[in-house]
């Protein structure tokens, strides 16, 4: 099974057939989709100018495309050494219980659904490094009442999600899952109660 990489130098090569070269763009979100794989994919389309079922696109776009994805996957990356480096001397001082950002990021390791939206048409417009960026520091902060990529404070509580967790608090505007962890107690409550009004 060919790793991100490989599938990237696929997408990069002008020797390759140009639909082999879209296939490879694809594989790449089997292994790193921080919007989940369909979100993503409409994301990179729309940021790089093709459409999803463009089955000829641009090879400059493909490669935009790529150039993206790989950004936000360094930012992802970078951030997964820090976090395990923290945890590691966490556990050398005895601190062997996780947190609740601990318990999240095992659920999104790899960065696939880090920011999971559910309705693949609905994500945020900024580029997924910058996206992935407000993330992080909202999780290296104290918890707050707005969505970390965004600051929409329209939060319904959502079920029946195609993720894990299966419902949580959607942002109404840029359509990400917001992790629990950098919500506070508070303003999850309040996405629960406001769920419970709408279907009232």
């Amino acid at each position: 099974m060919a790793g991100f990489r490989s599938l990237a130098r696929q997408v990069r090569d002008s020797r390759c057939d140009l639909a082999l070269r879209r296939y490879s763009l694809r594989k790449c979100l089997e292994r790193f989709a921080p919007y989940g794989h369909r979100a993503t994919w409409d994301h990179l389309c729309s940021r790089a100018g093709f459409g999803p079922e463009d089955r000829s696109p641009d090879p400059a776009r493909l490669v935009a495309a790529l150039d993206e994805l790989e950004e936000a996957r360094a930012v992802w990356l970078a951030y997964e050494v820090e976090f395990a480096e923290r945890r590691r001397k966490e556990k050398h001082l005895g601190l062997r219980r996780p947190g609740a950002v601990d318990d999240w990021h095992r659920l999104t390791w790899g960065g696939f659904g880090v920011a999971w939206c559910d309705d693949p048409r609905v994500h945020p417009r900024e580029p997924l490094a910058e996206v992935l960026r407000r993330l992080i520091a909202a999780l290296e902060r104290e918890p707050g009442a707005e969505c970390p990529v965004c600051g929409g404070d329209r939060l319904p509580w959502k079920y029946e999600l195609d993720h894990e967790p299966s419902s949580g608090p959607v942002c109404a505007d840029c359509g990400i899952l917001v992790p629990r962890p950098v919500l506070t107690p508070e303003a999850l409550a309040y996405a629960r109660r406001g769920r419970l009004l709408m279907s009232a």
